[in-house]
């Protein structure tokens, strides 16, 4: 599975290498937001930012099971500690198809609501042709 890809490009902060472990038509699930994300372009704007929002990013943990990956992780941002998971499911291509995103607290949920929301809708007007 790509989970291993993925956590390297992750932990490079190589927006390329993420994308290259992703499935074209990976799905994406926020914590924060509903509907899930589709494809790769659309994951691939919320990871650049997501690589440009959080600090000292850190996975602490891997679990593996059967197709599934779960990379736990600890980051900030600003004065919000966060931890989280992703929860990763590879396809028959064995890229990942389906990732999860889980964190906690509340109030880093809302940091990450609010930090990373306007700078995805910016991001998504910029790409609207007029």
């Amino acid at each position: 599975m790509s989970a291993a890809a993925f956590r390297a490009g992750v932990e490079a902060r190589d927006l390329e290498a993420m994308m290259a472990a992703l499935s074209p038509d990976v799905v994406l699930h926020s914590p924060v937001t509903f509907p899930a994300f589709n494809g790769r372009a659309e994951v691939r704007r919320l990871l650049g930012i997501l690589l440009e929002t959080f600090e000292d990013f850190t996975y602490t943990d891997e679990l593996r099971g059967d197709g599934t990956h779960i990379l736990v992780f600890r980051t900030r941002i600003g004065d919000k500690q966060i931890e989280g998971i992703d929860l990763l499911r590879a396809g028959p291509d064995g890229l990942i198809a389906d990732f999860t995103v889980m964190v906690r607290p509340l109030s880093g949920v809302i940091a990450l609501a609010q930090t990373v929301g306007p700078r995805l809708e910016a991001a998504k007007a910029a790409d609207t042709p007029a």
